[in-house]
């Protein structure tokens, strides 16, 4: 009697890959976080750097949301556009990507602490386009 493979179908390996995804931007999250709080209690903890470390662990909090919410977002694509393809996952989609745009652009003025219309002014030697 033939021995018999059973082929994992392209749906499968997509889901895997979902979960893949996703289980990588958790543990992002997770190690994001605990490496933010333990810096942040060193920092509170030393003299020299406790006036500033409420500001460096919200920066540093923010970038890591910011790179996990990336990484979620790419499984939620894959999921869309391989794994479940309906107008509700399409839907879904599209309420998460007007979120992450917003959260994201909250986060970046947060890190940075300026509008990103203003952020010439900030860096140094940086000139802006002549306005006329």
């Amino acid at each position: 009697m033939p021995v018999r493979f059973d082929v994992m179908e392209f749906h499968d390996v997509a889901e895997w890959a979902v979960q893949l995804v996703e289980g990588a931007g958790i543990v992002l999250l997770l190690i994001g976080s605990l490496n933010a709080f333990v810096r942040f209690g060193l920092d509170a903890y030393d003299p020299a750097t406790r006036a500033d470390a409420y500001t460096h662990v919200r920066r540093r909090l923010a970038r890591v949301i910011l790179l996990g919410i990336e990484i979620l977002l790419i499984a939620d694509i894959i999921r869309t556009i391989v794994v479940d393809q309906s107008l509700d996952s399409v839907l879904v989609l599209s309420a998460i990507v007007v979120i992450r745009i917003l959260l994201s652009f909250s986060l970046e003025v947060e890190i940075d602490g300026v509008w990103p219309w203003n952020r010439w002014r900030t860096g140094p030697g940086v000139t802006p386009v002549a306005e006329e």
